[in-house]
């Protein structure tokens, strides 16, 4: 309990600090709203294209970024953090809003907002520095080729009927489709993405998003005049509402209170032990994915902003956004890296910037939903496009290949083409596994002995310095060379000064050593032992034994006591 109060009232710390204790002024209070303002342009279409990109209508996006981005923005450990909807999730929620519906999508968010909040209160914040850079770059771009080809569908106007779930037989599908493209929705794409790709070229402090969409709506319009069928949100979806109210597209109204498992529009979700264990690899993966990436977010935010994020409040922070929004029919929200990075460019001083922005989508819920139904679909996808491709960091994939040892090209291929071909958490698991073991095998390649000046055959006296760590991948190695060099020798002097660890596996092929050689007859002596080592011999209880194995501070020590030794024999 009070673990739960401390980390309770740490909740607003980051609020409170980045907006009073710092003197909030009312410049300040202008910076965020023109910042809140600039990140809602940019959010509002990104969040209906990733609502159409899980599988769900485009407004359950709207509400994500409007109830989980304020939640997250006043709890959160990261001041200067846009949370949302993202593409790295679309893997993830599409396949389960598919099998389940929205209502177990909304469930399962849920059940990742509480994992969200028990990995906060137990401090594991701090893990994301031991994910190596070879799998966050393997599994972010092994996402981003699985959003771009799910896009391609609207972005042509595909007909290929049912789509299969397996990658592979979702590209054959999409191939064999190819003859049913329609050139209006293909032109109406091609003109949105090329504006979103020359726009920043311009310069200009606008984001490109609604110039982009505008064009591809007024393209729409000369098609409709030509008279092509285009698809678009108003045409490819519908709403209920409580009092029976049916509609196409966006509902004009602010998110309401429901249940996840209840909706309105949904058919009720039995919620039962065998739905939970169906949802709970899904409710992880959102878990997993959702800490990573809003805890990356928050590092490069506090490489652009040289302020300090705090990692586990914003875990709870990211967990309580992620258990709110499910009840106002929000979807799995989490930091944007790109949003908020332009949040931090547009002069965002404090949390007060990401809540104006949240607030800016519900008044555009409330005041522009018969406008947004308008948008093509084939529009939507080239910004899912463009995402995609920022998302996949092409450049630093190609870097990595070019410069990295062979051991990281490995790790990020493999975890890449297992996110495409299987899923996220199976990619990060074998990855960082993976990483794990080369790792350590490195490491104990770099562990190796070498015989010292001091050494004497005539005196029986063999000297050795072992440079590296002792663990288990290298300890029976390097007590196997030992052995192998000490045959004509009578005493072993080792010299630890350069074995920073000595593990449980280590110090089992130390003692089998020494027994070894006491059966030889032969006198083991150890000198120069850092602390971690000698504090490891301690806890074993190993003990000098008369004509066996002794312990010595220094290395001359060691050999003075031979020395008189061979002098008393």
């Amino acid at each position: 309990m009070n673990t739960l109060k401390i980390n309770g009232i740490r909740l607003f710390s980051a609020f409170i600090d980045s907006c009073w204790k710092e003197s909030y002024s009312f410049p300040r209070f202008v910076k965020d709203i023109i910042a809140g303002i600039t990140v809602g342009i940019i959010a509002i279409p990104l969040a209906m294209a990733l609502a159409i990109g899980s599988g769900v209508a485009p407004q359950y996006g709207l509400y994500t970024a409007a109830i989980a981005g304020i939640v997250i923005a006043i709890t959160g450990g990261s001041r200067y953090s846009v949370s949302g909807p993202t593409a790295a999730f679309v893997v993830i929620l599409y396949p389960v809003s598919q099998q389940f519906g929205l209502s177990g999508l909304l469930i399962a968010t849920l059940m990742s907002g509480v994992l969200l909040i028990i990995m906060g209160l137990a401090r594991l914040g701090r893990l994301i520095e031991y994910i190596p850079l070879s799998v966050t770059l393997g599994f972010t771009s092994g996402i981003a080729i699985t959003i771009a080809t799910m896009q391609i569908q609207n972005f042509f106007g595909l007909q290929p009927g049912y789509v299969p779930e397996d990658y592979i037989d979702k590209v054959i599908t999409l191939f064999r489709a190819i003859p049913s493209f329609h050139i209006s929705d293909t032109i109406i794409g091609l003109t949105t993405l090329l504006i979103l790709i020359f726009w920043p070229k311009l310069g200009l402090k606008l984001p490109g998003h609604l110039p982009a969409l505008a064009a591809g709506t007024a393209v729409m319009g000369i098609m409709h005049l030509l008279g092509h069928d285009v698809a678009t949100i108003g045409s490819s979806f519908s709403y209920t509402l409580e009092d029976g109210t049916q509609g196409q597209g966006i509902p004009p109204i602010l998110p309401q209170f429901v249940l996840p498992w209840n909706l309105p529009d949904a058919p009720a979700f039995d919620i039962s032990w065998h739905t939970i264990s169906a949802l709970m690899p899904a409710a992880f993966s959102m878990a997993m994915l959702g800490a990573i990436e809003s805890l990356l977010c928050a590092v490069i935010l506090d490489g652009m902003t040289g302020k300090k994020h705090h990692s586990n409040s914003e875990l709870i922070g990211q967990g309580l956004g992620n258990i709110a929004a499910p009840f106002f029919g929000g979807i799995t929200a989490t930091a944007a890296i790109a949003r908020s990075a332009a949040n931090v460019r547009a002069g965002a001083t404090s949390p007060v910037a990401t809540v104006i922005h949240s607030l800016l989508v519900l008044l555009t819920l409330l005041f522009l939903a018969p406008m947004l139904s308008y948008l093509p679909l084939a529009a939507m996808s080239a910004i899912l496009l463009i995402v995609a491709w920022n998302m996949s960091e092409a450049h630093k994939v190609v870097d990595l290949i070019r410069h990295a040892p062979r051991d990281d090209i490995i790790v990020m291929l493999l975890c890449m083409s297992l996110t495409v071909l299987f899923d996220m958490v199976i990619a990060i698991t074998v990855g960082i596994v993976l990483a794990s073991l080369l790792f350590m095998r490195k490491i104990a390649n770099m562990t190796r002995i070498s015989t010292s000046s001091i050494t004497d055959a005539k005196k029986g006296l063999l000297v050795i310095r072992i440079n590296g760590p002792l663990f288990f991948a290298a300890a029976e190695r390097i007590f196997t060379e030992l052995k192998e060099k000490s045959v004509e020798y009578q005493n072993i002097i080792m010299q630890w000064d350069a074995v920073p660890v000595l593990d449980a596996g280590g110090l089992h092929a130390f003692q089998n050593f020494v027994r070894e050689m006491a059966k030889e007859s032969k006198h083991v002596v150890v000198c120069d032992i850092p602390f971690q080592p000698l504090k490891t011999l301690a806890r074993a209880k190993i003990i000098p034994i008369q004509g066996q194995l002794s312990f010595c501070s220094t290395l001359s020590k060691a050999v003075e006591e031979h020395n008189i030794l061979k002098e008393i024999n």
